[in-house]
Formats: structure tokens, C-alpha cells, sequence
């Protein structure tokens, strides 16, 4: 028996440090399993699967706006890694995938589109597979409260912010359901919190009690700003019909 990152190393040779980093992030996983300790044991002969980080893929640029098909398993700002000149117009989880939009910094266009998103003037739309069979449209009106410690984690309460998603049941296969998701507000973890509330955590999501998979089956599918209108199609992990 030997540590998960110890093996790691070996297998990818790659320093003990990088072999950590990648098991923190959620890109090692066993039998279908995501490795969440880096000093777990394992036998000395195991091989980890290694979810490998797609380059981001541009959709979409003009002078103001340039718009990205963000894999998962990379943070929000690292993306100003491959493009320098822009800035992050908003974020998304370090696992969801999808539509990702970059402005220039300090324009016209960024002050008037982070005045948008304030307002809630702009749609987004996510899609996400999650756990049980929801048959019909929902909408979850639902309050809720970010703690950050260390690490952000949020919950339902009353004496949260006011967050509104609507839930649409898209196709069923066994025991799952893939919905979509259109959020009027733009909480931290907004869907993931209230699927859970609703007794449907998303695959995937072991914060707020989803069953296990290789990542988050959450993925910001279409976002729309001033005349602007960006989609991006699910990739086959989402492909259950």
C-alpha cells in the first residue's frame, strides 16, 4: 500500500507537489470514483483515471466581448492565464463547464454589463443531470446564505438573499433526471443549493449531497446580455436520452 499521491507521481511522472495539486482539484479518480484525500492508500500497482483540462475554446470575440467554452476542472481566473488582455465579466465553479464571458477592463461595455448582471438583466441558462425523477416544472423561490470559511458553502435560510431558479425536466434515464436551469439571481452554488432543497443534489456535487461521479454535472449552457446570445451545446457526459 502506498499514498494516492505518492502513486500518482509515479504514474504521471510528476513531482509529489503536482501530484497533490491535481487530486485537490477533483481530476483523479479510481473505478469511477474521485480520489478526495491525497494521502489515501491504495495498492502500490493501482491506476488513477486523470480527468486532463481541455484548452478553453473561444466561441466568440469583437472588441468588447470575448466568450469562452469553459472546461471543468479549471478555476474561473485562470482563464485570464490564456488571454491576457481581458478580465472576468463573471465566474463559474471550478467543475461546471459552459459559456464563460470576458471583457475588457474598465470600458464602457464592462461598467455597463456589470450594471446588467447587478440589475439581473441578463438570462442564464445551465443545465445539470441530477439524482431522482422530477416530471414537471418547478420553481425554486428559496433564500439563501453563503458562509465562507476558508472555503465558500451555502444554505437555505431566512436570513439569506433572495434567489429564484426555475427548474424544467429535459429527459429521464433510470434514475436520473437532466433538467434545466434558468436562474433569475446569481448566488453562490444557486442551482446546486436548491436542487438539493428539492431532494435532487446533482451528480457529482459530494457538497451538497450528490451520488459519485468523475466531476459536478452542472454546465452553463446559454447566457444572454444586451444583444448579445452565447450557447453551447452538452458535452456526451451530459448524453442520457
Amino acid at each position: 500500500m502506498n499514498k494516492a499521491y505518492k502513486i500518482l507521481s509515479i504514474q504521471e511522472n510528476i513531482s509529489h507537489k503536482k501530484a497533490k495539486e491535481m487530486i485537490d482539484k477533483g481530476m483523479v479518480s479510481f473505478n469511477g470514483k474521485k480520489i478526495t484525500l491525497a494521502r489515501a492508500e491504495f495498492p502500490e500497482h493501482t491506476i488513477f483515471e486523470i480527468q486532463k483540462i481541455k484548452k478553453p475554446e473561444v466561441i466568440f470575440e469583437d472588441k468588447d466581448i470575448l466568450v469562452i467554452n469553459k472546461p471543468p476542472f479549471i478555476e474561473s481566473y485562470e482563464l485570464a492565464s490564456f488571454f491576457k488582455e481581458w478580465v472576468l465579466l463573471h465566474r463559474l465553479d471550478r467543475e461546471t463547464s459552459g459559456v464563460i464571458l470576458l471583457v475588457k477592463e474598465n470600458t464602457p461595455f464592462h461598467i455597463s454589463a456589470k450594471k446588467a448582471f447587478r440589475e439581473q438583466k441578463v438570462y442564464k441558462e445551465y443545465h445539470a443531470l441530477v439524482s431522482g425523477f422530477i416530471s414537471e416544472k418547478i420553481t425554486i423561490n428559496q433564500p439563501i446564505l453563503t458562509i465562507k470559511k476558508g472555503f465558500a458553502k451555502s444554505k437555505i435560510s431566512k436570513e439569506g438573499l433572495s434567489a429564484i431558479t426555475d427548474i424544467e425536466p429535459v429527459g429521464v434515464v433510470g434514475k436520473k433526471t437532466l433538467v434545466k436551469a434558468v436562474i433569475k439571481t446569481g448566488r453562490t452554488h444557486q442551482i446546486r443549493v436548491h436542487l438539493k432543497s428539492i431532494g435532487h443534489s446533482i451528480v457529482g456535487d459530494k457538497l451538497y449531497g450528490g451520488i459519485e461521479s468523475k466531476r459536478i454535472m452542472l454546465h452553463a449552457s446559454r447566457i444572454k446580455i444586451f444583444d448579445y446570445d452565447f450557447k453551447v451545446p452538452l458535452s456526451r457526459e451530459f448524453e442520457i436520452l
